[in-house]
């Protein structure tokens, strides 16, 4: 089980290496947040992977951590391009 464990946290970390150039290239502030988000969600999954695979338990919350994070930052993104839309 921890050798497909590896195996699938290292294709998430593939994953993150593309969206990484994506994010670089992204023409909008849109499409940056879109990939941070991606950042976030697939980080969650990575540490919750590995978590299980080393056993360690601590990982999980640093998961949780990452996850909203993730979703503040989501969040803010929304109210601030909210809040120009309505002062245009």
């Amino acid at each position: 089980m921890n050798v497909i464990d590896f195996a699938v946290a290292l294709f998430l970390l593939g994953n993150l290496v593309v969206a990484l150039l994506a994010a670089v290239r992204g023409p909008t502030a849109a499409d940056r947040m879109l990939m941070a988000l991606l950042f976030g969600s697939t980080g969650t999954g990575i540490l919750v992977l590995l978590a299980q695979a080393m056993a360690m338990p601590a990982l999980v919350d640093v998961a949780l951590v990452l996850a909203l994070l993730a979703a503040i930052g989501g969040v803010a993104f929304a109210r601030r391009a909210w809040q120009e839309e309505r002062h245009d």
